[in-house]
């Protein structure tokens, strides 16, 4: 993304968060809002469709630690005008003093340097600035881009599909396996044709992930939540969860498991070109909503003999 754009967007506004949001909030407020403004809850919904996409490029930023500081810094120069060169050619102005600009002591820039960039003939002669007295040198094509909404088994064990770009070119793209929702795939020199013989631009493709009915991802870990009743929960048991491959596996509940507690499965995760995560089952006690008369006696004679302990005990030190 240019710098321009992150000058032009306020990232935590877009998601209503403040500037020194955790991660574990910025996650919460980021799934929140993605479920209400996603397409599939949306249908035929662009206004919906264009606040996703702002929210899933803000998530993007923000959620990525070195991403999230360069942002930061950006953001704190001020948004006037920047000098930057337009589309996805070379880089602007500020781009060519800075790498002059060492030590932070503020200095001048050497001008010698500075021009010295711009001699594209070699024989001694000065070349221009564009239009002072010389051609500018090859200048890369523009980019291409194109958007795809894939399910999330799709995004968790990569594919191979065929895309239209905003051209109305069809092309394919490999989709990496564990692929984030709103990450992009760049596909180097298949962009639009270089205007004077430098390299091609790019297709850019913006990707968004359906999200799935049981699972949800947290890094290259998956996370479900497991339904337990009372009695399990207190006396323990042994009980299958499903995998994302769709073969189940079974888990030990040890006696008296709470609610919250998570039970982890190695290696059942994302597979990614960086490693394979885990597969993260938080248990949840399940409260019968309706009880006939021998059930609800039954539990009156527990309560007159379970033990004497407040659990809120803690609550009030």
């Amino acid at each position: 993304m240019a710098s321009q754009d992150w000058f032009d967007k306020d990232f935590y506004k877009i998601l209503g968060v403040s500037k020194d949001v955790g991660d574990a909030e910025l996650k919460k407020v980021y799934r929140k809002l993605a479920r209400k403004y996603h397409p599939d809850s949306n249908p035929g919904d662009q206004a919906a469709e264009a606040k996703f996409k702002d929210i899933s490029e803000a998530y993007s930023v923000l959620s990525d630690p070195e991403q999230r500081k360069e942002y930061d810094e950006l953001r704190a120069m001020g948004s006037g005008a920047r000098f930057t060169a337009g589309g996805s050619g070379a880089g602007g102005f500020e781009d060519v003093f800075s790498r002059f600009s060492r030590g932070g002591g503020g200095g001048s820039p050497d001008f010698d340097d500075i021009f010295s960039m711009f001699n594209q003939s070699g024989g001694g002669r000065a070349g221009g600035f564009g239009g002072f007295g010389g051609a500018p040198g090859p200048q890369k094509g523009s980019d291409v881009r194109a958007r795809t909404t894939i399910d999330f088994l799709t995004a968790a064990k990569g594919e191979t599909i065929s895309l239209r770009s905003e051209d109305g070119k069809p092309f394919k793209v490999k989709i990496p396996a564990g692929i984030g929702d709103g990450q992009k795939i760049r596909l180097r020199g298949r962009g639009r044709p270089s205007p004077n013989g430098g390299e091609s631009g790019d297709i850019v493709v913006e990707v968004t992930v359906r999200p799935h009915r049981v699972f949800s991802r947290d890094g290259r870990n998956l996370r479900l939540t497991v339904p337990v009743t009372f009695t399990e929960a207190v006396l323990g048991t042994t009980i299958e969860v499903p995998t994302l491959e769709g073969t189940p596996v079974k888990l030990r509940v040890a006696p008296g498991t709470p609610s919250g507690r998570v039970l982890r499965v190695k290696g059942r995760g994302i597979a990614t070109s960086k490693g394979t995560g885990d597969l993260l089952a938080e248990v949840q006690v399940a409260v019968p909503d309706h009880l006939n008369d021998e059930q609800r006696e039954a539990l009156e004679r527990y309560r007159a003999v379970e033990p004497a302990e407040n659990p809120r005990a803690e609550l009030f030190h």
